[in-house]
């Protein structure tokens, strides 16, 4: 099943894709910025270059004969919405169509979930998009970053702003979490669903 049906909305674009993060050099290659990591790989896929709008950096790109947007708020991760929602107003996209790409702590290291809807986890990006969508019915590609484990006293908020542990394969993460977002704007939800959770 598609995900999307031409003629459905005013929108030229199918899909915006925000990957979450934080500006700074700092945080450039944090569990918390997975999400930036991602949109930088699609943007080089597809030979998109990133220019400053909507608080936050955007590229346009085609995936197969998907016109895609690909957004990094750097409005600092606890304002995303404030990027977020000036993008879906100026291309016109609903929720439904906006694909949010995050960290996630209650997914196990490495592991992805597509998905549309669900809660907010405490994740401060997906509250204030929330906020500024008036609903939680948008896309997700959760990206997990697991937690701290036994032994480790950082405080969560402490573990996703640091980087991933040197053996940890970064760059096939990030290369699968964009498969999963091609997959999602070709094929639909379902199919991304069976392919990658």
């Amino acid at each position: 099943m598609r995900l999307f049906r031409r003629g459905e909305s005013a929108s030229t674009l199918d899909l915006l894709v925000a990957g979450l993060g934080n500006p700074g050099r700092e945080y450039e290659r944090t569990r918390h910025n997975v999400g930036w990591l991602v949109a930088d790989e699609l943007a080089r896929r597809h030979g998109g270059s990133f220019r400053s709008k909507f608080s936050g950096r955007v590229a346009e790109v085609r995936v197969g004969d998907r016109r895609l947007a690909l957004l990094k708020p750097e409005t600092y991760m606890n304002e995303s919405g404030r990027s977020v929602g000036a993008a879906a107003r100026f291309y016109k996209v609903p929720p439904e169509r906006t694909l949010l790409v995050h960290d996630d702590v209650d997914l196990e290291e490495g592991r992805l979930q597509v998905r549309l809807g669900g809660g907010l986890a405490g994740h401060n990006g997906l509250r204030s998009i929330a906020q500024h969508f008036g609903t939680n019915d948008f896309l997700r590609l959760r990206i997990g970053v697991g937690r701290p484990e036994r032994g480790d006293r950082r405080p969560v908020a402490d573990y996703v702003l640091s980087p991933f542990d040197p053996s940890f394969d970064v760059e096939e993460l990030v290369a699968r979490a964009a498969d999963a977002v091609e997959a999602l704007a070709a094929d639909g939800l379902a199919a991304a669903q069976t392919q990658f959770n």
